[in-house]
């Protein structure tokens, strides 16, 4: 059985069912995760380790600030891990998965050059996400995409993303964000109210809560005769501008603040619909949570889930939320959507996110590391001719 190094930040909640499937997998002596700190500054997650090998690295974490062509800038948190190559030197892993394209990663490829590992790198990354990041990042992307072993690439955008890098698109296994849908499964499908909108996530500027609000705001004053709550679950630097913010009687905003993930099921269970205007996410497990719940998505095509999961008119609305004619049209379209109709499209949206569980993502990772360690057995008996066989050859 290979050994497996997984790298990365922190361990979200939903993202440790798919990591206790891999561990299952290789069992826990032959998997560990690194991670550069316990748990992100910004993120209220609980810690959830249990099961797994896990080893927090030495760390050097320092401030960025990111600025987008959309119009938002956030604070970030960039983690330097600085004994990558002792942890790894220690652990001899057969493969290594490093999340991102960072300092990490090149030291882990370091690694895998000293010790004939395989890398594999998680990314991720898309073109929209990729803005106003800086060219430096560019060029060490570049230079990493030259010299993986493979990449597992955030949906279709992230595949064509790490395609313009250069890799070829044999090394790229397209993967999806998933999570314990079966614990949000469980959600009642009755709607109380059919007009009750829920936002599941950070209140920061990239998530184009301001422009959203503002298009509700325009669809609730010419359709006085309709009442619309908007719940926010989550805390963020944006929360007093949003209370403070000035809207008809007829829409009421409820701030529910930080939400333990293992109490999400029971708010998704309150709405009706999820909107999800973000500017630039990465995926948005919102989205998978929401419509394994049974609600219908309204959401941006700037965020990888919804690009993914959501058909528009099928299962959800979509919508660019820098386009403020087109988000209102998607916003009249959910909010005039009978019941039946609602239903309708919630048990289509169930029936989308129950197929992408934590068993079928790790299988996609699984895949790219025996790829990986086939073709280096390949090339290994092919000698010094460096033969490179793809993996259906």
């Amino acid at each position: 059985m290979p050994r497996v190094a997984f790298l990365t930040n922190c361990i979200p909640p939903y993202h440790k069912p798919v990591l206790d499937a891999l561990a299952s997998r290789y069992g826990p002596g032959n998997f560990r995760v690194l991670l550069s700190t316990p748990m992100e500054s910004n993120r209220p997650w609980a810690l959830e380790w249990e099961g797994l090998n896990v080893v927090v690295q030495k760390t050097i974490t320092v401030k960025g600030r990111w600025r987008h062509p959309r119009g938002f800038s956030e604070t970030t948190e960039v983690h330097f891990p600085l004994d990558t190559l002792s942890q790894l030197r220690s652990f001899h892993p057969d493969a290594v998965i490093s999340a991102e394209m960072g300092l990490r990663s090149i030291l882990a490829l370091a690694s895998a050059k000293l010790r004939g590992s395989r890398l594999i790198l998680w990314t991720e990354v898309n073109e929209s996400t990729e803005h106003g990041r800086g060219r430096a990042r560019g060029i060490v992307r570049k230079i990493l995409a030259k010299h993986a072993d493979a990449f597992l690439a955030l949906g279709t955008a992230g595949v064509d993303y790490v395609g313009s890098l250069g890799a070829r698109p044999e090394k790229i296994f397209k993967l999806l964000y998933t999570t314990d849908v079966s614990r949000f499964e469980a959600a009642s499908a009755e709607r109380k109210n059919p007009k009750r909108l829920l936002y599941v996530g950070q209140l920061i500027e990239r998530k184009g809560l301001l422009q959203f609000i503002s298009a509700l705001v325009k669809w609730v004053e010419g359709h006085p005769e309709r009442k619309v709550e908007l719940a926010l679950a989550g805390d963020g630097p944006l929360r007093t501008k949003l209370q403070e913010t000035s809207v008809p009687s007829n829409l009421q905003l409820e701030f529910l603040g930080n939400v333990s993930y293992s109490h999400l099921p029971n708010v998704y269970a309150t709405a009706s619909v999820l909107a999800f205007p973000t500017l630039a996410d990465t995926w948005g497990v919102a989205v998978n949570e929401a419509m394994a719940a049974g609600r219908p998505v309204l959401g941006s095509v700037y965020s990888q889930a919804v690009e993914e999961l959501v058909v528009n008119g099928r299962n959800g609305w979509t919508f660019r939320p820098d386009n403020p004619r087109e988000m209102y049209e998607a916003i009249h379209q959910c909010l005039t959507a009978s019941p039946e109709t609602l239903n309708r499209m919630g048990e289509d949206a169930r029936r989308a996110a129950l197929e992408i569980t934590p068993a079928r993502v790790a299988g996609i990772i699984q895949a790219a590391i025996t790829n990986c360690l086939e073709d280096s057995g390949r090339r290994d008996l092919a000698g010094s001719k460096s033969v490179w066989l793809r993996s259906d050859e």
